[in-house]
């Protein structure tokens, strides 16, 4: 979802809405080789450089002073016989305690190694990347009260490739994403198991040796900073952005050629008849679907057999339900910019000197937008397989063979890939559930009310694959319709994807054959931009 280069040929609305969100929607316009970390946050496309693209991380000098200057401040509260939390006291409903100063470089080990208590399956190499660049971000904002060392051993551990080994469950999303950012502070400790660069699990104490990096020893505060941030949920909202972004441009061409392949009409798609209901994502996605179908023989007229006053709601009302969804994402990236502006640790370190207590650590400003995108990714992908259904239709579909068949009762042509994309859109249905509505109270209720956002986080990821899918199937089925057509020609861009998804091993017509190995080429074909990538040079640049 880009920023049009050409915004004279575009409604004021789509440039509007482009131009609002532009830092987090257009993060494939910046390539990014180092990532300088200073005080003031980060940008997404810095997170996804570092998650996806291995960046190399490096310290600003101001970040370095800060990470100084608010170390001074914990150890001038440590010397005071007063206790305060997390430098000299245990922790959540054990907060109460009071630990003497021979027994507080225990209680940081302790602490980490006791909370990397995850379980199940191994979490995502970038996840775990996001995860670490994002507690390394808030870490160097000063605000924390860790040393320079360990920011600077956090640095040297992700730019030497080595990732810890994080497990799925083990976060409630609040006081953090406590488990997964444990085993991250245990890999620095040099405790537990790591992924090296090539991709083998070993114990984190020989990865650290084999490239020279000591592990650190923690200190009052240190180890609780390392392991209460919302940063896994994060990591994973600013990624499913960057996914979302590319499958929302790609629905809107998949839309406009399902249009095409079913003889509607582009009509509905003039810039009037949204400029009457200014949603910009509305705008946003009417526009895309009228340039892909600029120059098309085949819409609007080739109804004799068949009058149609209306195409159905889900062909005419694409831009509607995809528009909302960009809303959504417009939303979901303003609160992650938020969050990349924030210190979020418990206590914290002020300006002024004070080391104060807060619920900053809370997730929910994060877990209702995942679960709120886990929502319209759902619709997105409902309204999808609805298309490819009419599609395969032989009484819907305006002259189009059953199924798509090349001898429909011999053949059963794309019948069950349909099914396949039904069951991927049930399960989107429920991964649609919301997260965030539920909380189970921990920490003999001390933490008794919780996000459950990286929940929520998680099963995202699991609808982003499956909305890739879901797309993928639509590709497939309306590219190979337009071919169907006989004697009509395409649009020039329609021409353009043809062209461009047979080259990517995507058959076209013919008779049945294993199909698995076309729809896998369909859905890498639309994962990796190459659909937006073939469209472009026609269309221009797509919002």
């Amino acid at each position: 979802m880009r920023c049009p280069q050409r915004k004279d040929s575009f409604p004021a609305a789509v440039v509007t809405f482009c131009d609002s969100v532009s830092s987090l929607l257009n993060m494939d316009m910046h390539t990014v080789d180092t990532v300088t970390l200073g005080t003031s946050g980060v940008r997404a496309e810095d997170v996804i450089a570092v998650a996806r693209h291995g960046a190399r991380i490096e310290l600003a000098g101001e970040a370095l002073a800060a990470l100084a200057a608010a170390r001074e401040i914990v150890d001038a509260l440590a010397a005071r016989p007063e206790p305060v939390y997390g430098v000299s006291t245990g922790f959540g409903a054990l907060a109460t305690r009071h630990i003497s100063p021979e027994l507080r470089a225990r209680l940081q080990r302790n602490i980490v190694r006791s909370h990397a208590a995850g379980m199940g399956p191994r979490v995502e190499r970038e996840v775990v990347r996001a995860l670490m660049f994002l507690r390394l971000k808030t870490v160097c904002s000063g605000r924390t009260g860790v040393r320079p060392e360990v920011a600077l051993t956090m640095a040297d551990v992700l730019n030497a490739g080595i990732t810890p080994v994080v497990h799925e469950y083990g976060s409630l999303g609040c006081s953090g994403d406590l488990a997964p950012l444990s085993h991250c502070a245990l890999t620095l400790m040099g405790e537990g198991e790591a992924e090296g660069p090539d991709g083998t699990v070993r114990p984190a104490a020989e990865l650290l040796a084999a490239h020279g990096i000591k592990p650190v020893e923690l200190r009052e505060k240190e180890g609780l900073a390392l392991l209460n941030g919302t940063d896994g949920m994060l990591g994973m909202l600013i990624m499913a952005i960057d996914d979302l972004r590319r499958l929302y441009t790609s629905a809107d061409i998949t839309a406009a050629l399902s249009l095409e392949a079913l003889l509607g009409t582009d009509r509905v798609l003039a810039p009037e008849l949204h400029a009457i209901r200014p949603h910009p994502g509305q705008a946003a996605s009417a526009a895309n679907m009228l340039a892909v179908l600029k120059g098309s023989g085949l819409t609007g007229h080739h109804q004799d057999d068949a009058p149609r006053v209306q195409d159905a709601y889900s062909v005419r009302c694409a831009p509607q339900v995809a528009g909302a969804g960009r809303d959504t994402l417009a939303h979901a990236a303003l609160v992650a910019e938020r969050e990349l502006a924030s210190a979020v640790d418990n206590p914290v370190v002020l300006p002024d000197g004070r080391v104060e207590s807060n619920g900053n650590f809370h997730g929910a400003p994060v877990a209702y937008v995942l679960d709120f995108l886990a929502i319209a990714a759902a619709d997105l992908g409902s309204i999808t397989e609805r298309r490819t259904d009419r599609l395969l239709d032989k009484n819907r579909s305006h002259g189009l063979p059953p199924f798509l068949a090349d001898d429909a009762g011999v053949d059963s042509g794309l019948m069950i890939a349909q099914y396949t994309q039904a069951a991927l859109v049930s399960e989107m249905k429920r991964l649609a559930v919301p997260a965030s509505a539920d909380s189970i109270p921990s920490s003999a209720m001390q933490e008794d009310h919780v996000s459950m956002g990286w929940s929520a986080a998680r099963k995202l990821r699991t609808a982003v694959g499956n909305l890739t899918r879901i797309v993928a199937v639509e590709l497939y089925a309306a590219t190979r319709a337009v071919e169907l057509r006989a004697g009509l020609t395409p649009a020039p861009a329609t021409r353009a994807v043809l062209a461009a998804v047979r080259a990517a091993g995507v058959r076209g017509p013919g008779p049945d054959r294993f199909l698995a190995p076309d729809l896998s080429a369909a859905e890498e074909f639309v994962r990796s931009g190459a659909l937006v990538a073939a469209v472009e040079p026609v269309t221009g640049t797509l919002a």
